[in-house]
């Protein structure tokens, strides 16, 4: 693949980053807030990014550092929701966004096997800061108790289908992180870094 189809794939990639969804309302009124709380972070490709990073993440350091993540990341995307409509936080700068992707991607690209203590510290954080984000679409007749329940089930099965997928492809407990295998996953860490730095560079643009 060429460099300037890459840079064409990656800024495409970050120019839908700023497309905000205003379909969540009709999801809501079609499915029920549960629904609407787990397909919301679908639909919103910041949450799509991160999240995958964070699973891929998880899944490169294998099953038993990564299994924690399965139910840190949903508490944190709950105590989030719960701290934007209880105290009304407001959802972190693009920038921050940009900056959490570009660190994860750069630690599955140096295949660093940080301890299980930092690995869950910073999916709890990245759990508050996208719950605080999804809040956004919270409306006064939303049942906020099955739109949380729906986002933290959108969170707990897209950690834990991502991480065992990784997990089948790469097996980190049998092969080196030199192996092809692991090159591969590494590979995807820089993509995910330098999506990241774009994404940086177009919020500070604009």
């Amino acid at each position: 693949m060429s460099l300037r189809l890459r840079t064409s794939l990656l800024t495409a990639l970050l120019l839908l980053t700023q497309v905000q969804i205003a379909d969540a309302h009709i999801v809501s009124a079609r499915l029920g807030d549960f629904y609407a709380g787990a397909l919301h972070p679908l639909l919103t490709l910041q949450d799509v990014v991160a999240w995958a990073a964070l699973g891929l993440l998880a899944g490169s350091l294998g099953a038993a550092s990564g299994r924690w993540l399965v139910a840190v990341f949903p508490l944190g995307l709950c105590l989030g929701l719960a701290l934007a409509v209880a105290a009304g936080l407001a959802p972190t700068p693009p920038i921050v966004d940009a900056a959490t992707i570009l660190v994860i991607g750069l630690l599955l690209a140096a295949a660093l096997r940080i301890p299980v203590a930092l690995l869950c510290m910073l999916a709890f954080v990245l759990g508050v800061m996208r719950g605080v984000a999804n809040a956004g679409e919270l409306v006064p007749q939303t049942d906020r108790v099955l739109y949380a329940a729906g986002l933290a089930s959108a969170g707990y099965v897209a950690i834990t289908l991502i991480m065992a997928l990784v997990l089948a492809f790469r097996r980190p407990e049998t092969e080196p992180a030199s192996s092809w295998r692991g090159i591969a996953v590494r590979a995807i860490g820089g993509w995910l870094a330098a999506i990241g730095l774009m994404m940086a560079g177009l919020s500070l643009a604009t």
